[in-house]
């Protein structure tokens, strides 16, 4: 069975085929992290939402004009299992824009309203995409993962993350931020090491890119971080500067990380930060585990702040690491 969907995007083909094919595109509509070797017979992952990973292989590409790529889930989710189905996208020319059609073929009856009710919420954040540079904004299906996992939470905070970060402009990239010894762009360098310490770790091979926006470079990095610990699970010990570690530990780290300084990288900008209350409170317990009076005491986190009665788990989360929450 088949899903089909027609949209018409303010877009030139080109562009449309721009938004379903490059990782800074897809960010802002489908994926909080996409990995795709653009050519044929090259694999693609998509992190659509937190613990479900779309992976394939790209069967046919014409640029500007059709898109044939294999579809499946990492792990069999959805009884779906890796490139068993295909999707094809085809461009057509139409007035001020392009006609884009979307089908997804090789789908079971069970598997159709599933996967309708997913597509008709992407196409949606396309169109949404398309008619702004700014993108479809946060994606609510990516808030807060269902089912807790260490992997899933950091998958989440990392949506955060990159939703602040897609917003950090040149002019920002000297202004101080709550970590006291650190710019916006010394606090970038700062993630980006501990991110390819961390990836490393877990047996991935993070690579550092060059000349690309602040976004691109963590979301880059963090990927391979992430991806990294879901492969190989969160048994056994890895390796970090300090010495072997749990790997959970890792696994904490990156969750900190990507939800603490999402809000660090917001309050040096000015930004606004979306998080869902369920996600900072599970992010709060991830810390409290984590953060010991020993890993105080070496440096990594100033000592605890006090927060406010009515203090949220987000607020909280940022006392906690010694950091001073906003006043309400």
């Amino acid at each position: 069975m088949k899903y089909s969907k027609t949209l018409h995007l303010p877009v030139t083909p080109d562009e449309a085929f721009a938004l379903v094919t490059e990782p800074e595109r897809l960010r802002r509509w489908q994926a909080v992290v996409a990995r795709v070797d653009l050519r044929v017979g090259g694999e693609y992952r998509w992190t659509v939402t937190p613990g479900n990973n779309a992976v394939g292989t790209f069967r046919e590409i014409e640029p500007g004009r059709r898109l044939v790529f294999g579809f499946g889930w990492e792990g069999d989710a959805m009884g779906l299992s890796p490139d068993v189905s295909t999707v094809t996208v085809t461009f057509t020319p139409s007035g001020d824009g392009t006609e884009v059609l979307f089908e997804h073929d090789g789908l079971t009856p069970e598997q159709v309203p599933g996967h309708t009710e997913g597509w008709d919420h992407f196409m949606a954040r396309l169109e949404a995409a398309a008619s702004s540079e700014e993108g479809a904004g946060p994606d609510p299906w990516a808030a807060y993962p269902q089912e807790l996992t260490l992997v899933k939470t950091a998958e989440a905070s990392l949506a955060v993350l990159l939703d602040v970060l897609r917003r950090v402009t040149p002019e920002d990239l000297e202004k101080p931020t709550p970590c006291s010894e650190f710019t916006v762009a010394e606090l970038a360098d700062h993630l980006a090491g501990s991110l390819l310490t961390v990836g490393t770790a877990g047996g991935g091979a993070p690579v550092d890119p060059s000349g690309v926006s602040i976004e691109e470079r963590i979301a880059t990095l963090a990927q391979t971080a992430v991806e990294a610990y879901a492969r190989r699970g969160l048994e056994g010990t890895v390796t970090l500067r300090a010495g072997e570690v749990p790997a959970e530990v890792a696994a904490r780290i990156l969750n900190i990380e990507f939800l603490v300084h999402a809000w660090d990288f917001a309050t040096a900008c000015g930004l606004d930060i979306t998080v869902a209350e369920e996600l900072s409170a599970a992010v709060e317990d991830v810390a409290h585990v984590l953060i010991t009076e020993g890993v105080r005491r070496n440096g990594s986190f100033s000592g605890e702040l006090a927060a406010s009665e009515a203090a949220g788990s987000l607020e909280r989360l940022i006392a906690f690491t010694g950091r001073q929450p906003a006043q309400g």
